[in-house]
C-alpha cells in the first residue's frame, strides 16, 4: 500500500543549465497532448491541483519539477517529477515546436538523475505516430520506460483487456509491459508507483 505524505512545486525549466540541482533520482512524464498527463500526476500525488489541468491542450511548454514524499511498506521514499510539454499540439507554431523539441531532446538525452520516463499512451485512441517515434528514441538512448495507458475508464470492462493486448501488440511489447491507468478511477495508482519504486531500488530511499 502507497501513503502520499506530501507533494509539491519544486521549480519551471526551460534549459538544462534551469533544472534543479538537489535530487538523485527523477521521472520524467512524456505523451501527445491531451492525453491525461496533468490529470495523471494529480492522481498519484492526490493533489487536484499540483499540476494545472486545462482544456486547451498544448498549454504546458515548460519543464515543471515536483517532489513527492512517500511510504511503501515503512520505508520512505522522495520521488522528483518532472512534467514535459506534451507533443502533437497540431496549433502550436513551428518556433515553439522547434524550441520544445530541443528542450524535451535535451532534457532526455542529458539528465543523468533521470531513472524512468513513463509514456503515457491514451487508451481509447491507442498509440499515435508521435507515440511511436518518442518510444523509438527513448530506447535509442537506453532509457527506462514505463508504458502507461490512460482513460481506460473510457472503455467498458469487457473491452479493457482486449484493448491492452492490442495497444501492446502495437507496440511490440509484452501485455504485462503496458499498465491501465484511469484519474476518474484512480485505478492503477498503486501499481504505477509499485513499478517506479522497484526501478529506482535504493536509490530514493532515505
Amino acid at each position: 500500500m502507497i501513503k502520499i505524505l506530501d507533494a509539491r512545486f519544486v521549480t519551471t525549466a526551460v534549459e538544462l543549465k534551469g533544472l534543479p540541482t538537489d535530487h538523485a533520482a527523477e521521472v520524467a512524464f512524456v505523451g501527445r497532448s491531451n492525453v491525461g498527463k496533468s490529470s495523471m500526476i494529480n492522481t498519484l500525488t492526490q493533489r487536484k491541483k499540483l499540476v494545472r489541468v486545462s482544456n486547451t491542450p498544448g498549454r504546458t511548454r515548460t519543464l515543471n519539477f515536483f517532489d513527492v514524499d512517500l511510504e511503501r511498506d515503512g520505508v520512505r521514499h522522495t520521488v522528483r517529477l518532472a512534467d514535459l510539454p506534451g507533443y502533437g499540439f497540431a496549433k502550436a507554431s513551428k518556433t515553439d515546436k522547434s524550441q520544445w523539441q530541443e528542450m524535451i531532446t535535451s532534457y532526455l538525452q542529458n539528465r543523468h538523475r533521470l531513472e524512468v520516463v513513463v509514456s503515457i499512451i491514451d487508451a481509447e485512441v491507442g498509440p499515435t505516430a508521435d507515440d511511436l517515434l518518442t518510444l523509438d528514441y527513448l530506447q535509442a538512448h537506453s532509457r527506462r520506460i514505463l508504458v502507461v495507458a490512460t482513460k481506460v475508464d473510457r472503455l467498458t470492462k469487457a473491452q479493457r483487456k482486449p484493448r491492452l493486448h492490442a495497444l501492446a501488440e502495437q507496440l511490440a511489447l509484452p501485455r504485462e509491459a503496458v499498465m491501465p491507468f484511469s484519474s476518474t478511477e484512480r485505478l492503477g495508482v498503486d501499481e504505477v508507483w509499485g513499478t517506479l519504486l522497484d526501478t529506482f531500488g535504493k536509490a530514493t530511499r532515505r
